[in-house]
């Protein structure tokens, strides 16, 4: 059976009517196809977020690997006077770790060194004994190239939250100090709040072909590292990433070595992905 409807355009109630039934499906009809697109993108951008999540995981893994080795820092009892004496009392408890991993090239001569830390509330020690051959120094202006000399280095980063950024203190056997916090260098009168005393003089030259051996201790205020730096203070239960290091470039014996062993085409000491754990007791 057909049937016909007809609609008399003439009626305005009629007409405003169907008119309004068409509108409310057309803009309801936008509105799903709206949020049909908006869905189908919010998916899209949680998987790249996924993935991209996973990528930044995968990049950090290295950072908290627990392979790496760790130092368990002493609190120091009592003062301790800095003149580079390693056998002095307050050292005397101290456990001391080695600077024994090769960056690629071996050097015909491995400089034996030997490193010692601990911590107060204000202040961060450390003295280095190196066992050594072919020492050359002469970098006397502060934050001069010291790593091309008879030189130690210690890397460290004091924001757990960031081991990403570290300061690098390098020193070389005649005293002469580079500090810098992510290739940032700090105020030269800052630099010379850390306390340094060395058994070698300032200038070394020409070469010394013979065993030397040396030390060279530092007092370094966290006050002044605060400046520059977020610090998690050391305490019990407290931990840091770093590196002991020991360099030498301009000599007869050109040598890398590190603590924490780091994996790299070449010799470079700012990879924090390989730092060991400093752990305050």
């Amino acid at each position: 059976m057909n049937s016909r409807v007809t609609i008399t355009v003439h009626d305005d109630e009629l007409f405003l009517l169907v008119q309004d039934i068409f509108a409310h499906i057309w803009l309801h009809g936008r509105i799903m196809i709206v949020q049909t697109i908006l869905l189908s993108l919010l998916l899209m951008a949680g998987c790249v977020g996924v993935s991209a999540s996973k990528t930044a995981a995968v990049k950090r893994q290295p950072l908290v690997d627990s392979t790496f080795p760790v130092y368990r820092v002493r609190r120091l009892e009592g003062s301790i006077s800095i003149d580079g004496n390693w056998n002095k009392r307050a050292w005397k408890k101290v456990k001391l770790v080695r600077i024994t991993h090769d960056i690629i090239n071996i050097p015909k001569f491995h400089p034996e060194t030997e490193v010692k830390m601990c911590y107060d509330t204000g202040s961060l020690y450390i003295i280095f004994l190196v066992h050594d051959r072919y020492v050359r120094s002469v970098a006397t202006k502060l934050g001069g190239p010291v790593w091309k000399d008879a030189a130690v280095e210690f890397f460290f980063s004091t924001d757990t939250s960031r081991p990403d950024r570290y300061f690098n203190l390098e020193v070389n056997c005649g005293g002469t100090p580079l500090l810098e916090y992510n290739s940032v260098r700090p105020d030269s009168n800052d630099i010379r709040l850390i306390q340094i005393a060395h058994s070698m003089p300032q200038v070394v030259d020409p070469e010394i072909p013979g065993q030397t051996d040396w030390t060279l201790e530092c007092r370094i205020p966290l006050a002044m590292l605060a400046k520059y730096a977020g610090i998690i203070k050391p305490a019990k239960g407290v931990s840091w990433k770093a590196n002991f290091c020991k360099i030498a470039e301009n000599n007869t014996n050109p040598h890398h070595m590190t603590w924490s062993p780091i994996d790299a085409p070449k010799p470079n000491f700012h990879m924090p992905q390989y730092f060991g754990r400093l752990q305050f007791d």
